[in-house]
């Protein structure tokens, strides 16, 4: 009749989430209560936000440490609920495995010469320095991500990602005839936090027009067409416009001949009356 499959995590160090699966054997009309305490607080707290998604219980409450906290204390978290037929469980977390930073926001790009320039918002709940960030882009053109890898000053080529400690990065080299799509997320640095998440991604951004091939396959074939057919009509009117400037001269010997034939035959007339 326990909770099971207790998952907590720590988002952007503001608020903890946590979630569990009701007990095998637990009715329908189970209402499990959470409990959370630490080091530090006077009385244990009762969280009171929950939530129920495709049965999985949740619930959410604040949990945030002094700026500048260099050691956190351990979470302890009791579920049960008010029937003694209800077991409870109880769990100790270590915070620092749960962080999940916020989505970094207000991602914007620039062109500057040859260069992409990319910046984001830092989040304002983390100590300086505890993050990196992944910034992932690829062109318009192309199926795979081009990828640069920055940590500190030494520059490394990956196949997926580049990471930078500062909010802001430049792309050289870029095709000026192409479209560039970004997206940005964060990650705790491991000599600050022991967690493993990463912030969902950013929305993605882009930037520069991607060229349609389709639209200068079409041109090149329309162009040539248009030209041949515009040439005929062009000639066909020449040839028009010359019999009415300069229609064709009559032959004197078909007019001589016409004019003897038809006298032939006036006289061959005569002779038959």
């Amino acid at each position: 009749t326990a909770a099971v499959g207790l998952s907590c995590v720590w988002y952007n160090l503001e608020y903890m989430v946590c979630t569990w699966h009701p007990g095998e054997n637990a009715s329908s009309d189970t209402n499990y209560t959470l409990f959370y305490w630490f080091d530090g607080l006077k009385n244990h707290k009762k969280c009171s936000n929950y939530s129920m998604h495709q049965g999985i219980f949740g619930c959410t409450f604040n949990l945030s440490f002094p700026k500048g906290t260099n050691t956190y204390p351990a979470i302890s978290i009791l579920i049960r609920d008010d029937s003694e037929e209800i077991r409870p469980v109880c769990a100790s977390k270590n915070p620092t495995t749960l962080v999940k930073p916020a989505t970094p926001r207000r991602v914007t790009l620039a062109k500057i010469n040859d260069e992409i320039h990319v910046e984001w918002s830092e989040s304002d709940t983390f100590p300086e320095n505890c993050l990196f960030y992944e910034v992932k882009y690829h062109n318009g053109d192309l199926d795979t991500a081009q990828i640069i890898k920055v940590i500190l000053h030494y520059l490394q080529l990956t196949d997926f990602f580049f990471y930078v400690e500062k909010n802001y990065t430049s792309i050289p080299s870029i095709d000026p005839n192409s479209k560039y799509i970004f997206k940005v997320r964060a990650k705790p640095k491991p000599e600050c936090y022991s967690s493993k998440l990463y912030s969902d991604w950013s929305e993605e951004k882009s930037i520069g027009e991607k060229i349609d091939s389709t639209f200068y396959f079409v041109l090149i074939i329309t162009i040539p067409l248009i030209v041949a057919v515009s040439t005929i009509i062009l000639l066909v009117y020449l040839k028009r416009l010359k019999i009415l400037i300069l229609p064709p001269i009559p032959d004197p010997r078909e007019i001589l001949k016409r004019m003897f034939g038809e006298q032939n035959e006036d006289s061959q007339v005569s002779k038959k009356l």
